[in-house]
């Protein structure tokens, strides 16, 4: 993979992305992979990487302002700012200028963290993106917030760091920042969302309430996958769905009888 320096169409800042094409002049997918919340753009590569060299589509794992822990310096604009999803929107359009990519075949992806960043980043451009799929999501920063304070688990001290304090003070952050703050976004994209039943960390009843939500308004193309796991993700799963979904890939068996 390369690396990539992106000019912020907000800050104007330079934000670091890495990008794979496949030695094509056709246009290809591309799968856009958002690393979890501790980590960087590093975090998915060796995961993700040998699935787009299998399924020939383009690979784009953006910094998007870095891990949301309170030792990030650039904290304050990571956790699902506004700054954060413009990063990987604008990492989307760079390789779309610069690259052979198919824009009518332009996936999310993202596990926990990266999958709250997924759902946010594909309510702020829903036109831009065919498909989500996010593991284990955050959806609901504030519920999530109780439940690790309830728990003793520490990830709320980097939200109180990135947020600038608890819900409580801080409620529109939350809400700003939090899927579940602009679901109705959602309503036309087909959206996947994969939730280990035994998952102490984000529970996946979180899961469940988001996408009670999703079709509650409409959305006939939104699929909730409870399995039996923990705070996990299966990425082959996503890339083949992603296939499925832009039609370089049939692998339904139909059944009769």
């Amino acid at each position: 993979m390369k690396e990539l320096q992106i000019k912020s169409s907000l800050d104007g800042t330079l934000q670091p992305s890495l990008f794979y094409h496949p030695q094509t002049d056709a246009a290809v997918p591309l799968v856009v992979g958002l690393h979890t919340w501790s980590y960087d753009r590093f975090n998915q590569r060796d995961t993700y990487l040998p699935l787009a060299y299998r399924f020939g589509c383009a690979l784009l794992l953006p910094e998007f302002r870095g891990p949301n822990l309170a030792s990030n310096p650039s904290k304050k604009s990571a956790c699902g700012s506004r700054l954060a999803r413009q990063d990987v929107i604008d990492a989307v359009l760079h390789v779309c200028r610069e690259s052979s990519i198919d824009r009518q075949n332009i996936f999310l992806l993202g596990c926990s963290g990266g999958g709250q960043a997924a759902l946010l980043t594909a309510e702020d451009a829903p036109e831009l993106f065919r498909a989500v799929d996010a593991w284990c999501p955050v959806t609901d920063l504030a519920a999530w917030y109780h439940h690790l304070v309830a728990t003793d688990q520490h990830y709320y001290h980097d939200m109180d760091a990135c947020l600038g304090g608890d819900p409580e003070a801080f409620p529109e952050e939350y809400v700003a920042r939090s899927p579940i703050g602009n679901f109705a976004k959602l309503k036309n994209m087909a959206v996947s969302i994969h939730h280990g039943r035994h998952d102490t960390l984000i529970p996946y009843k979180h899961s469940a309430d988001f996408v009670s939500k999703l079709e509650a308004m409409g959305n006939d193309h939104v699929y909730f996958d409870v399995f039996d796991g923990e705070h996990e993700q299966f990425p082959s799963h996503s890339f083949e769905w992603f296939a499925r979904v832009g039609g370089w890939l049939d692998a339904a068996v139909g059944i009769t009888g």
